[in-house]
């Protein structure tokens, strides 16, 4: 999956999804979430795939260790560019989803990146200390759950992008730090804490950006997309 920005296709139906990116080259990164997948099934990203768009498939696996592993031996056949599952299911489970990803990829096809959920966008700190009982500061957990994610082999995580530069100080530079939260300067956050604009991101490290209201709520997603692009890659302040 290159660089550019992944436009979240947070829809309930093919129908509106594929009207959506009528608009768009086909060659655009996108996000297939929960409500879609749950809806449509591994026909929606056939169909995807078949009209070359390049897919992050973001189920968030979290169950013990062999359930996992073979859960990611069937979405390896759906061939996609990326998948995750959640940090906090622990080394064990992070190291079978790996295997069952690998287990699962065509001789001659290139693995899906395999990345991990830190913390939700939405957790705060009061969230972790409260309801997550965890000791440490959110910043100090995202920060602790990459580095678990790196010991397991895995490409990467998903943060927020406050964690970004962090994460590239302790994980290193070649490690995805995958960001959703993002926002126009003069967005609306919705439901979600910890959010940056896309000049932001990138001067904070983000490896990928993930953008859903702020093209998809847009009055015209795709100049909205090509702004965030503009802004993402640096050609603006």
């Amino acid at each position: 999956m290159n660089r550019s920005p992944i436009i979240a296709l947070d829809f309930n139906s093919a129908e509106k999804t594929f009207e959506f990116l009528k608009a768009f080259d086909h060659s655009v990164n996108v996000k297939v979430g929960m409500e879609l997948y749950y809806k449509e099934g591994p026909a929606m990203i056939a169909r995807l795939k078949e009209e070359g768009y390049s897919i992050f498939l973001d189920l968030k696996l979290h169950d013990i260790p062999n359930t996992v592993k073979s859960a990611m031996k069937v979405l390896a056949s759906l061939e996609v560019d990326m998948v995750n599952v959640h940090a906090a299911g622990g080394k064990a489970m992070m190291e079978a989803a790996l295997e069952g990803l690998e287990a699962g990829t065509a001789v001659g096809v290139q693995r899906p990146a395999l990345i991990a959920v830190t913390q939700l966008t939405s957790t705060d700190d009061r969230q972790v200390k409260e309801e997550q009982l965890i000791s440490v500061p959110l910043r100090e957990s995202v920060e602790h759950y990459a580095k678990l994610a790196s010991s397991a082999q895995l490409d990467g995580v998903v943060c927020s992008v406050q964690e970004a530069k962090i994460i590239e100080e302790v994980c290193g530079k070649d490690f995805f730090k995958v960001t959703p939260g993002i926002r126009l300067a003069q967005g609306d956050v919705h439901d979600q804490k910890r959010v940056a604009t896309p000049a932001k991101a990138k001067q904070e490290g983000s490896t990928h950006i993930v953008v859903g209201r702020a093209i998809t709520g847009a009055d015209n997603p795709l100049e909205a997309y090509q702004h965030v692009k503009t802004l993402w890659e640096g050609i603006t302040s």
